[in-house]
């Protein structure tokens, strides 16, 4: 047996040295799937496999890159550069690159991002004359993309009356025709959306057998991570695949199916063995990743979930600290809690910014969370936000680089053809557009030839097109001798685009700049990273191609030291030594929107089952008692996730606050004295409103006063402030709320001392010391 299979537990050898035949993987939360896959693909190549007829499809090409430098440290890189793998996005676009022409399209089609999809939605609803309000771009795109995704072409809606119906019902009874004009434009652009990646190489692999057969013989081993997120589509794709040789793996877990809400099917995992014949069954079931309280807590909150495969998770770690449970009055106290938490590990334990992670349900969430990280001067990174490649300066570039390879993209063109200005206006590019249309041809064809089609435009228009055209061309002939980053460069200069940001000035024009820049060093790694690969020549079209696959996760800043915060669908994967949940409120997690049916409340529990096994060493389980939604304050309850977590495992920070909320006071209660209510009498009641009590007539001069304490060095507000009496101009100080600042200014004397402070974040406050909770740091 080779050396690295022994390094393998016995539930995960066995998967590995099964070499034929087809077999399910379920594996729990941090059992080392991706090691078992990797080990599994490098002994399948130790037996005589062909790299090249194995295909791996993963979830991120992050993983893909990882398991095959895996691969290369057992077989050798050179072997690991013939295997088929990636995600099923990018597989399955090499696949149409090689077979476009079968399906009319050419073999450098533009692959459209969601911004381009609606973008070019939006232009064809103004086209149309239909109402924005009701057509809104994005959710006609949603609607088309979950057609995409379930087989329904522009035909098949087409020929079936109860989606036409139902689009009627949502007012939408043009739907049809909107789907019908965005496929003919994207077709004429020779441009897919991701989603057609899916359909178009379904249509290919049904509508061309010998294209089929030719993929079948060619991938006689086929391996799927994360099989429980596949959508009907995806699917199909691998059945139809793995029909002739049957050798398929699927690895995957029933308790981690997160994404119905984007077409996931839990059903292909549940139902993987009906479909194959003596499918062998392999449990991975222990977790390494998270101590004894976190796996066990996990498992007591999934186990409510009727439908499921049946596992049990264990493992052998330690019980470790327990799960902290921390409840705070608002959302904005939440943050500050979670903030000082990190502040506070970091000094006491020597820990780094990334070892945290902040989950949260929804993005809006963050914004809290960011406000209080700033003022404790924490660095964290979104991710999910707004990804580099989405900013305008860089889709700008882009656009330029994709008119090279594909002159037929008119999202590209439309978006770059009078930007930087050259007189090309509205009107002109209105008129090509019709004309395009009227001839079936694509807008640049239409400039190509803009001295035999008539119009009515001027001469000097009509120069600056061929012009345009002139430049556009320019830049395909240098792509034909020169590699990606030469041709950025001069793009970049010739089109004006850096001279016209250079007009800005300011420092969001300045920012901009340095953007291209970035961008420019992004090509001139990838081309250095194409070295590897056989047959890449680090080309302006492999660079697009990995640019329009890639995913925010994929990214790598360089900075890793940073508190990561991400929505829970995003951290599926990744793992931190210290992990927040936050925002553990009903109505948000779960979801209000999940709670309508048993299958949506179970998804939410599995999210919940991911958030909780992301954690390493300590999870953190945070909620808030209120909650700005839509501007108004609202009143919340603890989500049924907290609940479902068997007691052992919890420890409630603030114990005392468990039957109700008490406010914490910053003074001692002990100043305002008792009330003796003997002292008092009621009013008699007058008419509209109820007794209430009041003093005798007799004064009682000193009755009340005696109560009272005096506020000196002894109470303990000035205890717990005792630190401050020591404060001096230039100290460096951190305030519960305000964050990091420095004191500028002393005034006053005893209990009437103030502080004048300049803050990191929220500028100059003056603060009376016998109340601030000041820390000096400095």
């Amino acid at each position: 047996m080779q050396k690295y299979i022994q390094q393998l537990n016995e539930a995960q050898q066995a998967p590995v040295l099964q070499k034929d035949g087809p077999m399910m993987i379920i594996a729990g939360a941090g059992s080392g799937k991706t090691r078992v896959l990797t080990m599994r693909i490098a002994y399948l190549m130790s037996l005589g496999v062909d790299a090249f007829n194995i295909l791996a499809l993963t979830f991120t090409n992050k993983a893909a890159r990882e398991m095959k430098k895996r691969i290369s440290d057992i077989v050798g890189s050179n072997e690991a550069k013939n295997l088929w793998m990636g995600t099923f996005h990018s597989v399955f676009a090499k696949i149409l690159r090689i077979e476009a022409e079968r399906l009319g399209y050419p073999s450098n089609f533009t692959i459209y991002d969601t911004q381009d999809s609606v973008r070019l939605i939006s232009a064809i609803i103004k086209e149309m004359q239909l109402d924005k309000d009701i057509y809104k771009p994005k959710q006609v795109y949603s609607r088309i993309s979950s057609y995409k995704n379930s087989l329904i072409t522009v035909k098949a809606y087409f020929n079936n009356p109860e989606l036409q119906e139902a689009d009627a019902m949502s007012k939408k009874p043009r739907m049809g025709e909107i789907y019908n004009n965005y496929v003919d434009r994207c077709f004429k652009s020779g441009a897919m959306d991701f989603d057609d990646l899916l359909l178009k190489t379904n249509e290919l692999l049904n509508r061309f057998p010998d294209v089929l057969s030719k993929y079948q013989d060619r991938f006689r081993y086929i391996l799927v991570d994360e099989y429980q997120d596949t959508n009907h589509s995806q699917y199909l794709i691998v059945k139809a695949l793995s029909d002739r040789f049957q050798n398929i793996c699927v690895v995957g877990d029933d308790a981690q199916s997160i994404y119905a809400f984007r077409g996931a099917n839990i059903g292909n995992i549940l139902n993987f063995q009906k479909d194959y014949e003596n499918v062998k069954t392999y449990r991975l079931e222990q977790n390494y990743r998270s101590t004894k309280h976190i796996v066990e807590a996990a498992n007591s909150v999934i186990d409510k979930n009727k439908t499921k495969l049946d596992k049990i998770v264990w493992t052998a770690n330690d019980f470790g600290p327990k799960i902290k449970v921390h409840r705070s009055l608002t959302d904005a106290e939440e943050g500050r809690f979670v903030s000082s938490e990190i502040f506070e590990q970091k000094l006491r334990s020597q820990l780094h910014n990334g070892q945290f992670a902040i989950l949260y349900r929804t993005n809006a969430q963050s914004r809290a969370i960011e406000d209080a990280l700033r003022k404790k001067d924490i660095p964290y990174r979104i991710y999910g936000g707004l990804s580099f490649y989405q900013r305008k300066e860089i889709k700008d570039v882009l656009a330029y680089l994709r008119l090279v390879i594909n002159p037929k993209d008119e999202e590209a063109l439309v978006r770059v053809i009078n930007y930087p200005h050259r007189g090309i206006g509205d009107t002109t590019v209105e008129k090509l557009t019709v004309a395009a249309n009227h001839y079936k041809r694509s807008i640049f064809e239409i400039m190509e030839h803009i001295d035999k089609i008539d119009l009515k435009l001027n001469s000097g228009t009509k120069a600056k097109l061929q012009d345009f055209v002139t430049m556009i061309k320019s830049f395909q002939v240098i792509d034909q001798n020169q590699d990606a980053f030469y041709l950025a460069e001069h793009v970049t200069k010739k089109t004006g685009l850096v001279q016209e940001l250079k007009k800005d000035g300011t420092p969001e024009g300045i920012a901009r700049i340095e953007n291209i820049e970035e961008l420019l060093n992004g090509i001139k790694d990838f081309i250095e990273g194409q070295k590897e690969i056989d047959g890449a020549r680090g080309a302006l079209s492999e660079f697009l191609e990995d640019v329009a696959l890639a995913t925010d996760l994929d990214k790598d800043t360089g900075d890793d030291d940073r508190v990561a915060l991400m929505t829970i669908h995003l951290a599926k994967g990744l793992e931190f030594p210290y992990v927040f949940i936050v925002g553990l409120e009903e109505d948000l997690f779960p979801s209000a929107m999940s709670l309508n049916t048993r299958s949506e409340l179970e998804e939410e529990r599995r999210l919940f089952y991911v958030a909780l096994t992301r954690a390493e060493h300590q999870a953190y389980l945070t909620y808030a008692q209120s909650r700005y939604r839509w501007g108004k304050l609202t009143d919340c309850e603890p989500s049924r996730f907290i609940e479902e977590i068997n007691d052992e495992h919890l420890e409630y920070i603030n114990p005392a606050e468990t039957s109700g909320y008490r406010y914490k006071p910053m003074i001692d209660v002990d100043i305002f004295g008792d009330i003796d209510k003997s002292k008092l009498r009621l009013s008699k009641p007058v008419s509209g409103t109820p007794p209430k009590y009041i003093t005798d007539n007799e004064p009682k001069p000193n009755s009340a006063i005696r109560k009272l304490k005096p506020i000196n060095s002894n109470t303990p507000a000035q205890q717990a402030g005792t630190e401050v009496n020591k404060l001096n101009i230039g100290n460096i100080v951190m305030h519960e709320r305000f964050g990091k600042g420095t004191v500028v200014n002393l005034e006053g004397i005893g209990g009437d001392r103030k502080a004048e402070i300049k803050f990191d974040v929220g500028g100059l406050k003056k603060l009376l010391l016998r109340f601030a909770k000041l820390d000096i740091i400095g």
